[in-house]
């Protein structure tokens, strides 16, 4: 992964109703390219944008790129007191690409952003959508509520002593955490634990974990409507999917391919929760094909 500082050094602001949002281009000398296709690259939770640049230098080959933190991650705002809804994540992916002029982009979404990611394939399958969807890939989380195997401290984030999450949190823990939703092979370096949590931390993130993940509930409630998406897509889909996720591994991949009809998905039998970081050679392979198989010419 990208060194820190170096991302930290890169990050480019825009304003969104009074909040700093931190967001991420295609970095070559020359900016982004008429001839490549936009990329945007949606992170999951309780991370960042940051975890992308395990598969950076390989997309941006093929794509211009395009990443932002969300509300309550990485170096974009954090405010205490705001209801943190995918709604709202949504309507700020949509903010960063009417600024910049983007008319239509590939998404590669992982986690809480794969849930970003239905509402906003839901969009544009209502026509509603500020920008045209081409493509979306998955990574694992949870497409289907019923399939979500939330962790314990989440559960404990989702009661009325949800605010002790980001108190009784530490780097110990949080490395703990991680542990149990890597591959056996491909934990987490320390290098990259310690990135992880100074994003977390920043801007006292900590404090607002528990407010995160009310992304939950709202799947259960929005099942309809993001499962539905699924269902409806009006571009093409594929999961590439860890099956050695146990929040989100074999059995998702299982259920998505008995649920979604003429379903693509791969598998990648030994990773976690993270393919992306995990494996970033195996999942740039398998997003590439998905984009050769849906007739993508990168021109």
């Amino acid at each position: 992964m990208k060194p820190l500082d170096q991302w930290r050094a890169q990050a480019q602001y825009f304003d969104a109703n009074g909040h700093q949002i931190a967001y991420w281009t295609s970095t070559s000398s020359t900016g982004p390219s008429n001839d490549k296709p936009w990329l945007l690259l949606i992170h999951g939770y309780p991370t960042s944008s940051w975890d992308w640049t395990a598969m950076w230098p390989g997309l941006e080959e093929k794509f211009n790129l395009i990443a932002l933190d969300m509300l309550g991650f990485g170096l974009s705002d954090k405010p205490k007191s705001f209801a943190y809804a995918i709604s709202r994540q949504a309507d700020l992916q949509e903010a960063l690409l009417a600024q910049l002029a983007i008319s239509e982009a590939h998404l590669f979404v992982h986690d809480y952003g794969n849930t970003v990611g239905q509402e906003l394939l839901a969009r544009h399958n209502e026509g509603a959508l500020s920008f045209a969807v081409k493509s979306m890939c998955f990574l694992n989380g949870g497409l289907f509520p019923e399939q979500h195997r939330p962790r314990p401290i989440q559960r404990l984030g989702l009661t009325p002593l949800g605010f002790l999450l980001g108190a009784l949190m530490t780097r110990d823990k949080f490395r703990n955490t991680f542990d149990q939703i890597f591959g056996p092979q491909t934990k987490a370096s320390d290098l990259e634990i310690d990135g992880h949590w100074a994003l977390i931390r920043e801007q006292d993130g900590q404090k607002v974990l528990h407010k995160l993940l009310h992304y939950i509930p709202e799947r259960k409630h929005n099942r309809q409507r993001w499962v539905g998406a699924l269902h409806e897509a009006r571009a093409p889909i594929r999961l590439i999917d860890g099956g050695a996720d146990p929040v989100s591994g074999r059995h998702l991949y299982d259920y998505y391919r008995q649920e979604i009809a003429g379903a693509d998905a791969v598998l990648l039998d030994d990773i976690g929760h993270y393919p992306h970081t995990e494996a970033p050679d195996r999942v740039l392979s398998a997003f590439f094909d998905f984009h050769a198989k849906t007739g993508a010419d990168f021109s």
